[in-house]
């Protein structure tokens, strides 16, 4: 049964709200809107789609803020790795959409648990990314497509799928994190626009959540160097593992 009172679309805005802020510090905030969405009482196709549609905003404005660093890897042009990830995007939309609620269900735990250990192991990794000498143009473009339509189907752990990628063929933190951004937002724009024509979207739920994520952003970018990076990390990861389990026993 869905929630859709004013009182639980009021919780779930305050939740987009922390959502938008720990995607500016951290990144991770589908982890919180995810489970939020379920307990409102969407199935977990549903609330993948919705949270995916909601967020998006939050994730243009972070891809803007950045776009002055994107840079081409080695030979490969940005605009290739950008096209790639539209078209995977679009892909892994479809994929999802026609995937039936059950097995999707059945999936959700799996597909959690994979995103929260990437999250993880991007964030508490003890050395850094050593970049590589050479990684052949196709490798790298096959591993964004991959990473791409992972990104238009579920999404979770996408940033430091891609971070690692880009570091390892060889490009400075910052211009890998500005790429990641705007790459993020390609494949998802390309998802958004498949996904606003499904019956699974609730658009009561999509106003709540963006509203609140774009006034999270906001208050993530104030927040920015006043509380420890690892704390809200940690935190993140402990809701990853929690909705692991309880998905796997729901």
């Amino acid at each position: 049964m869905i929630h859709n009172d004013v009182l639980s679309l009021s919780l779930i805005a305050l939740v987009g709200m922390y959502a938008g802020t720990q995607n500016v510090l951290a990144g991770g905030g589908s982890f919180i809107t995810l489970p939020s969405l379920i307990l409102l009482g969407l199935n977990p196709l549903a609330a993948n789609m919705t949270s995916c549609v909601a967020l998006f905003p939050n994730q243009v404005t972070s891809a803007i803020a950045g776009r002055s660093l994107l840079s081409d890897v080695g030979p490969i042009p940005f605009r290739h790795l950008f096209l790639i990830s539209c078209v995977g995007g679009a892909f892994g939309a479809v994929l999802l959409i026609s995937t039936p609620v059950t097995i999707f269900t059945r999936l959700v735990p799996w597909l959690v648990l994979f995103a929260t250990s990437v999250f993880a192991w991007g964030n508490f990794r003890r050395k850094p990314f050593q970049a590589a000498k050479f990684v052949p143009p196709v490798v790298l473009m096959s591993i964004q497509a991959c990473i791409a339509i992972y990104g238009g189907y579920f999404g979770g752990g996408i940033g430091f799928l891609m971070l690692t990628a880009l570091t390892i063929a060889g490009l400075p933190i910052k211009p890998a994190a500005a790429n990641k951004n705007f790459l993020a937002m390609a494949m998802n724009a390309t998802a958004v626009l498949i996904f606003v024509f499904s019956k699974q979207i609730y658009w009561p739920a999509v106003i709540a959540l963006g509203l609140g994520g774009i006034a999270g952003g906001f208050v993530g970018s104030w927040l920015m160097n006043r509380v420890p990076d690892k704390l809200l990390r940690g935190f993140v990861i402990l809701v990853g593992m929690t909705l692991s389990v309880w998905l796997f026993i729901r």
